[in-house]
């Protein structure tokens, strides 16, 4: 019997982050254009065509409809996919880290309230980094909302304070000094982003996250020289390696944190 509650759970914790990451891609397709993501009926981007709430239902619409517009037959991006299956992952993800909840007190659709607030981090860092990787700028609303929840997560750990402040500052502070003395090094949506980031995380899953971030983003610059699609001149966008660091911190830190520690 537990084992099909389980299953149950996690299919529920499945299909809200699947839902929640399909809300951020259009996020994150919208904030760039102009357009208010809060307000206005999903459509067909190729067509117009508004979309039903059989066209919107995460992952199963796209495969029922084989990846293309119900009205223009125009394909779908199968990012968009690709993107609710992530979220999907990470909801179980996030469940996993912070435990189940089976009790309205505890938490809601089988996710404890921690771990509600860890998948709203994930999903505002999913519109950031689609964000960034377009346009080379993160919105400030977004890190606004990566704030917004670090202190809901703060109120339900208030112990955490000290760890938190410290978590805002020792990141964000060294790149603003580097940013000042090398011009162009990071941009200020970095900085703001490790600064909130860090008020959720703490500062050891922070630097955690940074050096995530860092070394994703070495290896990608480095192959970015080798293929020749880039010279040392050239600037990308950091803010997608900084996402998955953080991210990764945020799931695996502890056991990372951990397994560090014994080498000490």
């Amino acid at each position: 019997m537990m084992l099909l509650v389980e299953g149950l759970l996690g299919l529920i914790a499945f299909l809200l982050g699947a839902a929640l990451f399909s809300f951020m891609n259009v996020v994150a397709w919208r904030l760039p254009r102009g357009k208010n993501p809060l307000t206005g009926r999903s459509f067909c981007p190729q067509c117009g065509a508004a979309l039903t709430a059989g066209d919107l239902v995460p992952v199963f619409s796209w495969l029922f409809l084989r990846g293309r517009c119900r009205h223009c037959r125009a394909s779908i991006p199968v990012r968009y996919l690709l993107v609710e299956l992530l979220g999907g992952v990470l909801a179980l993800g996030c469940r996993w880290r912070f435990g189940t909840a089976y009790t309205l007190g505890e938490g809601l659709f089988g996710m404890r309230w921690q771990g509600l607030l860890a998948l709203a981090l994930c999903g505002v860092l999913l519109s950031i980094a689609l964000i960034d990787a377009e346009t080379q700028l993160i919105p400030n609303r977004l890190n606004a909302a990566v704030a917004v929840l670090a202190v809901l997560n703060l109120l339900l750990s208030p112990a955490r304070w000290a760890g938190a402040l410290i978590g805002m500052v020792c990141i964000s502070v060294p790149m603003l000094l580097l940013c000042l003395a090398i011009p162009g090094a990071f941009g200020g949506g970095d900085i703001k982003l490790m600064a909130a980031a860090g008020l959720f995380l703490g500062w050891q899953h922070t630097l955690l996250a940074m050096f995530f971030g860092i070394l994703g983003g070495g290896f990608y610059g480095i192959y970015l020289l080798a293929a020749r699609k880039a010279d040392k001149k050239d600037h990308f966008a950091f803010g997608p390696f900084l996402c998955v660091g953080i991210v990764l911190a945020l799931l695996f830190g502890d056991p990372v944190l951990a397994w560090y520690c014994r080498f000490l």
